[in-house]
C-alpha cells in the first residue's frame, strides 16, 4: 500500500503519473516512485520521502513514456528505503505496483530462489513480480502471466504490471484492496481511488474481488474470479476538483472541520426529504427492519466511536439491544450470531480491510441482513451489504477523518429514529422533533466553529504536555474517546480517555499538574456527575479544560478554564460537540509543528490488517 496509478495513452503519460501520485498524498506514504516503457526499456525513477522529490529526479531524466505505472508506498515489508519503493521490477522486463499484503510472500521467496530469481527488496511486492515474469517467460500472454501469478498469491493485492516487450498493454489485478479503471478517450487509465485520475476522466469501472483486466489505448477487458469474461458497469464520478484543493485553508483538515455545516446539511437534507422511513436505507428496508431482534455495529477507528455513541441512541429512541465492537477484533473470535441482528458496517471509504473482512465473517456465522453506512459509493462494502446510507461529506483527503465522522453520526441517528418508528417507540410528534432537531443542527455546528479563537489560545498550553486525559460521560464519552485519537493523531501527544466516573478506578493516580485534562460536559442529566469528577481533579492539582454548554453555568477560576459551546441541543449534543476537540487537536498539532494532514506512520485508507 498505499497508492496505485497507471495510464494507457498516445501522449506522454509521466504528467499523468504525477498528479495522480500528488492527488494521492492524502492517503499517507513514505516513498514514491514511477516506471514508464522508453523506447526498448523500463525505465523507473524512485525516491524516499515526498512526490515532489521524485517528480524532480524524474525530470532530471527526462522522463517520458506512453505507457506507465506510479506508486506512493506506505511502509509494510522492510524499511522506508529507495530498494523497497515501488515500482519493482523483474530482468528489467516486468514492472509492479501493488498495494496490499501477500501472506504467504516467504513461501513463495523460497520457491523463487530456487528458480534463480535474486532479491533486491526486502518487500513482499517483488516476489509479484518475478512471479509474472516466470510465467511470462514461459510464453503465453502478460494478461496470462499475471493471471496464473495471482492465483498463487494469498492475502490482499490490488496491482499494475507493465512488460518491456508489451508496449500496447496494462494489465491489473484486485483481491482485498480497492482498484478501478478510468476510460477515456483513446487512453484508459487505473488507479486506486478515482481522485488520482479525476484531470484525465470522470468514467470509471469499480473493479470487482478476484477481477483480473486489460488495458489497451482502445478498450478493457475484464474477468472475473472464476476467469469468465466480466461486464462492470460504469460509473461517471461525482467527486470535484474544487474538493480536492485547499482553497483559503492552509490545510486539508482545517477545511474539512468547516466543511462540516455543509457536509452535515447535505446528509441531513435525505432525512429531511424522506422523513425517518426504512426507504432511507434501501428497497429492501421496509422488510428487513420490522424483522430485527438486535444490532451488531463492526467498524474500526473514528468510526467505531461513532458506533459507540449510536449505542446510546438505538438503545434509548429504539428500544432495541445494540452491540458495538472492533471490526479488527471481531473477526477473530468465536462470536454468537442471531440472524435476526442486523449488522451495521461504518466506513469512511467503503473499503476497510477489517471491516470488510469482519462482515464477511458475520455473513458466515449466519447474519442475514446488513446495512452499510459509508461516504463513498459503489465501494466494496456497500455493495456487499443488504442496505446502504450513503454520507455526503464529499471527498476527505485528510488522514484525521473530521467531517466523516459527523456525517455517520447523523446517518447512524437516522436509523435509531428509523428503528424506533418502525418498533412504535418513537410517534409522530417525536419524529418531528427529531427532524427540526436535524434541521437546526448545521447552525449549532458553525456556532461552534466560531469558538476557534479560544480553542487556538488554548493549545499553546497543551503543545509543551506530553499527556492528557480526555473525560465524558453517557452520549459523550465516546466523543471524549474521538478527542483523545484526534490529539495523539496528529500532534503525538499520548492522549487517553474514560468515562468521567471511572477517574476514581485507577486513571486518577495519573493526575498532577503536568496532566491537563479535558472535559466534555454539556448541560444534560449527567452534568452534576461530571462536575463531582472534575472536582475529583481539582483536589489532585490537575488542570482542567471545560467544553461546556452557555447554559450550563461553569464558572472559570484557577485551573479550571471554560468554553461555552451553544446551547444545548438535546440527542444530538455529541455532533456538536465533536467540533471543539477537532479543533482542538488541530491547533495543537500546529503549535506543535507536526505534519496535520499527513501524520506519521498512518494512511487514510487502510486496505491491510
Amino acid at each position: 500500500m498505499c497508492g496505485i496509478v497507471g495510464a494507457i495513452a498516445a501522449r506522454d503519460v509521466v504528467p499523468v503519473l504525477v498528479e495522480g501520485l500528488k492527488r494521492l498524498e492524502y492517503r499517507g506514504y513514505d516513498s514514491a516512485g514511477v516506471a514508464v516503457l522508453a523506447g526498448d526499456e523500463i525505465r523507473r525513477v524512485r525516491r524516499v520521502g515526498r512526490v515532489a522529490e521524485m517528480e524532480g529526479a524524474a525530470a532530471e531524466e527526462n522522463l517520458h513514456g506512453l505507457l506507465g505505472i506510479g506508486h506512493t508506498r506506505w511502509a509494510t515489508h522492510g524499511g522506508v528505503t529507495e530498494p523497497n519503493a515501488h515500482p519493482h521490477v523483474s530482468f528489467d522486463k516486468i514492472a509492479v505496483v501493488h498495494n496490499g499484503i501477500i501472506e504467504n510472500h516467504e513461501e513463495q521467496r523460497q520457491r523463487l530462489k530456487g528458480l534463480g530469481y535474486a532479491f533486491e527488496s526486502q518487500t513482499d511486492t517483488e516476489v509479484i513480480a518475478h512471479l509474472v515474469h516466470h510465467y511470462y517467460q514461459a510464453g503465453g500472454s502478460l494478461f496470462d502471466a499475471v493471471k496464473q501469478a495471482t492465483r498463487e498469491l494469498t492475502g490482499a493485492y490490488a496491482i499494475g504490471v507493465i512488460a518491456l516487450d508489451r508496449p500496447d498493454e496494462l494489465v491489473c489485478a484486485r483481491m482485498g484492496c480497492p482498484l478501478l479503471v478510468g476510460l477515456g478517450d483513446g487512453e484508459n487509465f487505473i488507479a486506486s481511488d478515482v481522485s488520482a485520475i479525476l484531470s484525465a476522466t470522470r468514467r470509471v469501472i469499480f473493479l470487482e474481488e478476484g477481477d483480473i483486466g486489460l488495458l489497451t489505448r482502445d478498450g478493457v477487458k475484464l474477468i472475473d474470479k472464476d476467469d469468465q469474461p466480466a461486464a462492470r458497469p460504469v460509473h461517471l464520478s461525482d467527486v470535484s476538483l474544487a474538493s480536492l484543493e485547499l482553497g483559503p485553508y492552509s490545510h486539508f483538515m482545517q477545511k474539512e472541520i468547516h466543511e462540516q455545516p455543509k457536509a452535515l446539511s447535505d446528509t441531513i437534507e435525505a432525512v429531511q426529504d424522506a422523513g425517518f422511513n426504512a426507504a432511507l436505507f434501501g428497497e429492501a428496508a421496509a422488510e428487513i427492519l420490522p424483522q430485527l431482534e438486535g444490532v451488531k455495529i463492526l467498524a474500526c477507528g473514528t468510526s467505531y466511536y461513532a458506533g459507540l455513541t449510536a449505542k446510546y441512541w438505538i438503545e434509548s429512541i429504539a428500544g432495541i439491544a445494540c452491540d458495538v465492537e472492533i471490526a479488527s477484533e471481531y473477526r477473530y473470535r468465536a462470536a454468537f450470531a442471531n440472524p435476526k441482528h442486523l449488522v451495521v458496517t461504518i466506513s469512511q471509504s467503503g473499503e476497510t480491510l477489517d471491516t470488510m473482512e469482519a462482515l464477511k465473517y458475520a455473513r458466515e456465522l449466519g447474519h442475514a441482513y446488513a446495512l452499510s453506512i459509508c461516504n463513498v459509493r459503489e465501494s466494496a462494502i456497500p455493495r456487499a451489504s443488504d442496505l446502504v446510507f450513503y454520507t455526503r461529506a464529499g471527498a476527505e483527503i485528510g488522514v484525521a477523518s473530521t467531517k466523516a465522522f459527523t456525517t455517520q453520526l447523523v446517518g447512524l441517528f437516522a436509523l435509531a429514529v428509523t428503528l424506533g418508528k418502525v418498533r412504535g417507540k418513537v410517534s409522530a410528534a417525536d419524529e418531528a422533533q427529531y427532524l427540526d432537531d436535524l434541521r437546526h443542527l448545521p447552525g449549532s455546528v458553525q456556532h461552534a466553529l466560531n469558538l476557534e479563537p479560544q480553542i487556538k489560545a488554548w493549545s499553546e498550553r497543551f503543545a509543551v504536555k506530553d499527556n492528557a486525559l480526555f473525560l465524558g460521560r453517557g452520549l459523550h464519552y465516546p466523543i471524549a474517546l474521538e478527542g483523545a485519537l484526534k490529539l495523539k493523531e496528529i500532534s503525538y501527544i499520548h492522549a487517553e480517555a474514560y468515562p468521567a466516573g471511572e477517574l476514581k478506578h485507577g486513571p486518577l493516580a495519573l493526575v498532577d499538574e503536568d496532566m491537563p485534562v479535558v472535559v466534555i460536559a454539556p448541560n444534560d442529566a449527567l452534568l452534576e456527575k461530571v462536575k463531582s469528577n472534575m472536582q475529583e481533579v481539582r483536589a489532585r492539582g490537575g488542570e482542567l479544560f471545560v467544553f461546556a454548554d452557555a447554559d450550563s453555568h461553569f464558572h472559570e477560576s484557577d485551573g479550571v478554564h471554560v468554553i461555552r459551546t451553544p446551547r444545548h441541543v438535546g440527542v444530538l449534543s455529541p455532533i456538536v460537540h465533536t467540533i471543539p476537540v477537532q479543533m482542538l487537536a488541530y491547533h495543537v498539532a500546529l503549535s506543535r509543528g507536526t505534519d496535520v494532514d499527513k501524520p506519521r506512520n498512518l494512511a487514510k485508507s487502510v486496505t491491510v490488517e
